[in-house]
Parts: structure tokens; C-alpha cells; sequence
């Protein structure tokens, strides 16, 4: 939700950021791979307990993430195998914040667990959906909106590494926003998908 509707306010910091590695020498993709290594760097800070390191690396892995596709539009880089790259990662992000946490508080290992599952099964529906659709949006596939995007899930990957007492709770409501997405992108792909 708020990555639809809030983007073009973010744009110009994004825009920034694109600059900066271009000038780098950077690729699109280059920059893809380093926003996974600091992103799944995160599981390991909060597995050791370092949360605010984690909660760091976390949200600068999600601004390398928007990053990269402002250097593949400014560039005309953009590239199928860049799409894969970017939506595989991204989950790989997601596991190891999922992994660390699970990890460091055993007792939230039920929780982690039903999060997953809620992941996988909302971007399986975004994946088939964007695959099986004549619709294109600015990326390089149809970007089904919901309740729960990138965004909202850093906010509360935040909020469950930092509040350790409450973060079985955090997990439950990341998990029902997850499963609202789904519900809204399940009626919205029975709708454009024929």
C-alpha cells in the first residue's frame, strides 16, 4: 500500500541514491545484489542480538532495493533476469529476518513459521497473477498492489526485532495484513486474469 501510494514522495531520495551509484560505476544489478547482502545481513545482526544494527541494514537494503530499479529505468537497463534477481532476493531478505528471529527467540518458531507460509502463498498469487497478464506497470512485470507490500513489511519486521516482548504479537499481524493481501490479490486476479 504505502509503496503505491508513496513512492513518487520518495522518488527524489531514491533519485539520489541512483546518482550516487551510478557515479559508483554500478549497475542496476550490481546494486540488487549488494541491497541482498546487506538485507540478509540483518538475520545474522538479530540472530546475535545486535537489533538495531539489524533493523539499520534492514531498511538500507530496502532503499538499495528501490534503488536499483531507478537505475535500471534511467539507464533502459532493465532486463528480465534483473526482475528475478530483485523478487528473489527480496524473499531471501524476508527469510533471514524470519531465520534470525526464529533463531534467536525459539519460542516464536510457530509464528515464523505461519508468517512463511503466508509469504509464499501471497507471492505465489502476485508471481502467477503478474505472469499470466497482458497489464504492465513502470516495472517489468504487472505489480499487484495490497495491504501489505515491501513497506509495510519493513515497518513490522522493525517492530518484531525490536520489541522482543512483543513480537509474537508483531509476527500474528504482519501475518494477518499478509493474509488480507492475499485475499485482495486473489479477488483482484479472478477479476484481470480470464
Amino acid at each position: 500500500m504505502l509503496d503505491t501510494h508513496c513512492r513518487r514522495y520518495v522518488q527524489p531520495i531514491i533519485g539520489i541514491g541512483a546518482n550516487f551509484f551510478l557515479k559508483l560505476g554500478f549497475t542496476a544489478n550490481g546494486v540488487t545484489i549488494l541491497a541482498m547482502l546487506i538485507g540478509v545481513s540483518s538475520g545474522i545482526f538479530t540472530y546475535l542480538d545486535y537489533n538495531y544494527i539489524g533493523v539499520l541494514v534492514l531498511w538500507l537494503s530496502g532503499y538499495l532495493d528501490a534503488v536499483d530499479g531507478t537505475i535500471a529505468r534511467e539507464t533502459n537497463s532493465s532486463s528480465a533476469f534483473g526482475t528475478i534477481m530483485d523478487i528473489t532476493f527480496d524473499r531471501m531478505v524476508e527469510a533471514s529476518v524470519i531465520i534470525g528471529v526464529a533463531s534467536r527467540y525459539r519460542e516464536l518458531s510457530y509464528s515464523a513459521m505461519l508468517l512463511s507460509i503466508s509469504i509464499i502463498i501471497t507471492m505465489t498469487i502476485f508471481l502467477t497473477t503478474g505472469s499470466l497478464t497482458d497489464k504492465k506497470s513502470e516495472k517489468s512485470f504487472y505489480y499487484q498492489a495490497g495491504l501489505a507490500e515491501r513497506t509495510e513489511g519493513f515497518i513490522m519486521f522493525s517492530l518484531i526485532i525490536l520489541l522482543k516482548d512483543k513480537a509474537e504479537i508483531m509476527i500474528y499481524a504482519l501475518t494477518i495484513m499478509i493474509i488480507i493481501t492475499i485475499l485482495q490479490r486473489f479477488l483482484e486476479a479472478r477479476k484481470i486474469v480470464k
